[in-house]
C-alpha cells in the first residue's frame, strides 16, 4: 500500500470522502471508457459524466469512504499512479478557501475571520466549518471548493476551524448592488421530519444553490425546478426558514432573475406542491 493509499484509507476511516488525483491534479479515470470521456464528463474529467462503473468512477461525486472502493479493483492502478489525495469537502460539511497567492493571502488575513490554515505551494487554504456553493475566480487568487468540487488533501493543518461566516458567503455574488432582499412565505411544516441531522439540510441547500448558480441556460426553468425540489424535500417539517429562502433567491438573483421572478416561481412551486 503506498502512501497516497494510506493516507486516504486513514480519512476515510474518519469519515473524509477521497479520490485518487493523477498529475496536473485531476481525477483518475477508473474505467477504459472514461479515461476517453466517453461517459459525457467534462474536459479533464473535473465532473462526473453519466457512467455506471460503478456511478460515477471519477471527480468529485466518486468521493467515497467505502474502504472497499478504496482499496478495490476499480482504483488499484489509479493509487499506483497517483500523485496526490482529494476529498470533497462539501460532503463532510466544510468549506475551503483557496488563496493561489501571497496577495489573496494577505486579503484573506484583512478580510476573513481567523479558522484553521494549510499551506499550499504558493498560498493557503482556508477552511470553515459549513457547506455552500463552490465558485472560482470570486475575486483575484481566490476561489471557494466546497459543494460538487474536490481539494487536494494537504494535511490536518493549524488552528481552529471557525463556523462559515457571511463574509465567505457573500464572495459569490459578484454585483452586491443588484441582489435585492427578497421575502416570500415558508410552509410552517408541522410533518414528520426526515432531516437525519442538522447537517442534511444544509447540505440540500448548498446543493440547491450550486444547481442555480450553475445554470447556463433555460435558468427560468431551473430555478423553478430547484425551488420545486428543495420544498419537495425540506417544506414540510418546519426546518424551512427564511434564511434559507433568502440563499436561494440570492443565487437565482446571482444568474440574472428578478426578485419578483424568484418570488413568483417559489410560490409556483408551493401551490405545485399543494402548500
Amino acid at each position: 500500500m503506498n502512501a497516497h493509499l494510506r493516507t486516504a484509507v486513514d480519512l476515510a476511516a474518519r469519515g473524509v470522502p477521497v479520490l485518487p488525483l493523477r498529475p496536473g491534479k485531476l481525477p483518475a479515470g477508473n474505467c477504459r471508457a472514461c479515461r476517453d470521456n466517453a461517459c459525457g464528463g467534462r474536459p479533464n474529467m473535473k465532473t462526473p459524466g453519466t457512467c455506471t462503473c460503478p456511478r460515477p468512477c471519477h471527480a468529485w461525486a466518486a468521493a467515497t469512504t467505502d474502504p472497499a472502493v478504496i482499496t478495490g479493483a476499480a482504483w488499484s492502478t489509479a493509487w499506483k499512479q497517483a500523485a496526490a489525495v482529494a476529498y470533497h469537502p462539501g460532503g463532510i460539511a466544510l468549506t475551503v478557501v483557496d488563496l493561489d497567492h501571497a496577495e489573496a493571502v494577505a486579503w484573506a488575513r484583512r478580510t476573513l475571520p481567523a479558522t484553521r490554515t494549510v499551506p499550499t505551494t504558493r498560498g493557503e487554504h482556508w477552511i470553515y466549518q459549513g457547506a455552500m456553493v463552490s465558485v472560482n475566480a470570486v475575486r483575484d487568487g481566490v476561489d471557494i471548493k466546497s459543494t460538487m468540487v474536490y481539494a487536494r488533501w494537504l494535511g490536518p493543518g493549524t488552528g481552529t476551524m471557525t463556523t462559515l461566516p457571511g463574509a465567505v458567503r457573500a464572495l459569490i455574488v459578484k454585483k452586491p448592488s443588484s441582489v435585492r432582499s427578497v421575502t416570500a412565505p415558508v410552509p410552517a411544516g408541522g410533518g414528520e421530519c426526515r432531516h437525519r441531522t442538522p447537517v442534511y439540510l444544509e447540505r440540500g441547500i448548498a446543493m440547491a444553490e450550486q444547481r442555480i448558480t450553475a445554470a447556463t441556460s433555460g435558468v427560468h426553468a431551473t430555478v423553478y425546478r430547484t425551488f420545486l425540489a428543495v420544498l419537495s424535500a425540506h417544506g414540510r417539517c418546519g426546518c424551512l426558514t427564511d434564511a434559507h429562502a433568502a440563499r436561494l433567491f440570492a443565487a437565482a438573483q446571482v444568474r440574472g432573475e428578478s426578485p419578483r421572478h424568484c418570488v413568483d416561481a417559489w410560490s409556483n412551486a408551493r401551490t405545485a406542491l399543494g402548500m
